[in-house]
């Protein structure tokens, strides 16, 4: 395959919809074209009301979508949600990796192919962050943790920063998935992620996917920033 081909669309980068509005998000979907093929959906478009359906909208369009909704709840409210979104027909859905919330949300997917991640630690997050929330665990001790806990759980995956890839894939193995925010190429700004790293090396860590925002959403030509992103990963 040529490097033109290759860099047109890596279904490995997920492209996240924050914006304030579904038209908003629509607008960036047409303007990224076929450069990307896998889109998030978080909980700004969901308080909207609008999300789910531009979730629908995405899959009508041969998309990928991920339903960024970081369930957390009593197990028998996560298992019926995730009943539910197992029947849309969407691609990953995002829990917190506590155990009961995780099997909840496994039990509640059932022979679909919605695949559950676990959030291990937010990428917002650094040290010093967790020791203020009352954590003894340094970040790399809480991930690790919740990544076993996830396995064990029956997960698909997790959501870990670049920096615990390489620990996600070690622990959950060669089909586990490993989902990278916090990921910012060499040409962009690091804005709020505090153990970023740029798509390349979350890769070679074991990432399985990437997910990059503001490089993209936020540059003049989305569509050649998502190239400039598919093209760094070529060849990973």
């Amino acid at each position: 395959m040529s490097l033109a081909a290759a860099v047109r669309c890596d279904p490995r980068l997920i492209v996240p919809l924050d914006l304030p509005t579904v038209d908003e998000a629509r607008a960036l979907v047409a303007a990224l074209g076929d450069a990307v093929s896998f889109y998030k959906v978080g909980l700004e478009l969901f308080a909207t009301g609008g999300g789910m359906g531009l979730a629908r909208e995405l899959k009508g369009q041969g998309k990928q979508v991920f339903l960024d909704w970081k369930l957390h709840d009593i197990g028998t409210t996560v298992q019926r949600a995730a009943s539910v979104l197992a029947d849309t027909g969407c691609d990953f859905l995002t829990v917190h990796a506590e155990p009961q919330v995780m099997e909840a949300a496994v039990r509640g997917k059932g022979r679909s192919s919605l695949k559950v991640l676990g959030v291990t630690v937010l990428t917002s997050l650094g040290d010093a962050d967790l020791v203020e929330m009352g954590f003894t665990e340094t970040a790399r001790q809480l991930v690790e943790r919740r990544i076993h806990h996830a396995v064990k759980a029956g997960c698909d995956g997790v959501i870990a920063s670049p920096h615990e890839a390489a620990l996600a894939r070690a622990i959950g193995g060669k089909d586990f998935l490993v989902v990278t925010p916090g990921v910012r190429p060499d040409w962009s700004a690091k804005n709020d992620q505090a153990r970023a790293a740029t798509p390349a090396e979350a890769l070679k860590a074991g990432a399985s996917h990437i997910v990059c925002g503001r490089p993209i959403s936020a540059a003049n030509d989305p569509r050649e920033a998502a190239l400039r992103v598919a093209a760094e990963m070529f060849g990973v």
